[in-house]
């Protein structure tokens, strides 16, 4: 199938072809039909499947015919969990619509409420919104959603880890029942399931296996950690090495990232943050400072893990692991694009082996430890029989244990380490090894 046969709008075929696009993707090929058909769609598919231009061309198609109905408000209308993400749907919107004439805009949170009035008080043809900030305008009435003939849920998994959902519904009924609903999302669970079931008309089903988890091109690996002090020690000798052009180093907090970043940049990088505490004007102009080549090092939270487009980024390092396995997933993907290899680096330490474990079962393989001279870890990482089951939940649980005597508590809150103690302990003598539950050689990833 090429996208000539899926009869969108000549004018929308035009600007495809013109970014170098002949065959569409997988998920591209089956949702767009439908789309065009005017069904209601539930599509699981993973970040890097093509899937924003599945809803966006069939939106685009959509605009190409008057609208009946008269006012103001948008006839499409994108949600989307982070700006960074809606950003690059309002990319796609204006490079697939600019042989079209169609008023497109952007409703996030952290930017000026007067830029947004004034673009609501104007005709409009797609708003991209972020929940938040699209809930005050409805509260505000400064948005009518009347004529919205098209819902996208992008990411609708993401936007419930946020606490989303009962925003979305606010902003579904808001909308005509008789509306167009596409809800994508990269894992079905059963609250991503139960929302489906509010906003979806005998949705057609459409899922996407990715080939694989995790990308071949990208070369994993990790590093035990023996506690907060040798993380800090084991990433300086990390970004100093010139072989990391670009990178992207996740910590769990907005607070980890600043004070990363201040230490980094201390110690001479050309480091920044990027966080959700930060306004839009200096997310945006962090993202575009690292594009230029201005930083070499972007210090971010899980903001940064979806919808964050950045050529050239070398390596990614997990300072600390994700509680989710699938954020894993997207977090590595920032490297590794446009066919370029990549290199993900994670450390490891011992609060943090139930989340190793989860990613372990998702992707369906273990992680190589990787040691370095003057480096090394006190404790030992023990892997033994394998396990079952998996997923976001983690499956059995239990996992993995370190081996060894180790100096954990030398950073450690007074409550934290008491804590960490009674359930690691101090052997005596020599340790005695845990079973660790390893996934078996010929299981394929699977989410929850």
């Amino acid at each position: 199938m090429t996208f000539a046969e899926l009869e969108l709008a000549p004018n929308i075929l035009s600007a495809v072809v013109a970014c170098g696009y002949e065959t569409p993707t997988p998920i591209q090929g089956r949702a767009i039909p439908l789309a065009l058909a005017g069904r209601d769609l539930l599509a699981t598919a993973q970040t890097g499947t093509g899937k924003t231009a599945a809803f966006v061309l069939p939106a685009l198609h959509r605009l190409a015919s008057q609208s009946s109905l008269p006012g103001r408000g948008p006839r499409v209308l994108v949600l989307t969990p982070t700006r960074e993400l809606a950003g690059q749907v309002t990319d796609a919107i204006r490079t697939y619509g600019r042989n079209m004439r169609i008023r497109c805009g952007a409703v996030l949170g952290g930017m000026p409420y007067r830029e947004q009035l004034r673009l609501l008080s104007q005709p409009v043809d797609i708003i991209v919104a972020t929940p938040g900030r699209l809930i005050d305008h409805l509260e505000r009435g400064s948005i009518n959603l009347s004529r919205v003939e098209v819902l996208v849920l992008d990411e609708a998994d993401r936007m419930l880890d946020m606490g989303f959902s009962e925003d979305v519904d606010r902003i579904a009924a808001a909308a005509p029942a008789g509306r167009q609903t596409l809800m994508f999302t990269a894992t079905m669970d059963n609250a991503t399931a139960r929302l489906a079931g509010r906003l979806l008309r005998e949705p057609e089903r459409i899922e996407i296996a990715p080939e694989m988890t995790t990308a071949d091109r990208i070369e994993q690996c990790l590093h035990v950690a023996d506690n907060l002090d040798h993380k800090h020690r084991l990433l300086r000798h990390l970004v100093g090495d010139r072989g990391v052009r670009k990178a992207i180093i996740f910590s769990a907090t907005k607070r980890d990232a600043d004070s990363l970043a201040i230490a980094l940049k201390a110690e001479g990088h050309s480091v920044a943050a990027l966080h959700g505490d930060m306004n839009q004007g200096a997310r945006n102009r962090t993202i575009d400072a690292m594009r230029r080549g201005k930083i070499r090092l972007l210090v971010a939270t899980d903001v940064a893990a979806r919808g964050l487009d950045v050529s050239g980024i070398s390596h990614v390092i997990n300072f600390d692991l994700p509680k989710f396995a699938e954020d894993y997933v997207h977090r590595i993907g920032r490297t590794g694009r446009a066919g370029a290899s990549g290199t993900a680096i994670s450390f490891v330490s011992c609060s943090e082996l139930s989340y190793l474990d989860r990613i372990e079962r998702y992707i369906g393989r273990s992680l190589p430890e990787e040691k370095i001279a003057g480096l090394e870890p006190s404790r030992q990482l023990v892997r033994l029989a394998s396990g079952r089951g998996g997923g976001r939940t983690g499956g059995t649980g239990a996992g993995r244990r370190f081996a060894g005597r180790g100096t954990d508590n030398a950073s450690r809150t007074a409550k934290g380490s008491a804590n960490r103690e009674k359930k690691w302990g101090k052997p005596k003598g020599a340790p005695e090894p845990v079973v660790i539950r390893k996934p078996a050689a010929n299981r394929s990833p699977r989410p929850s």
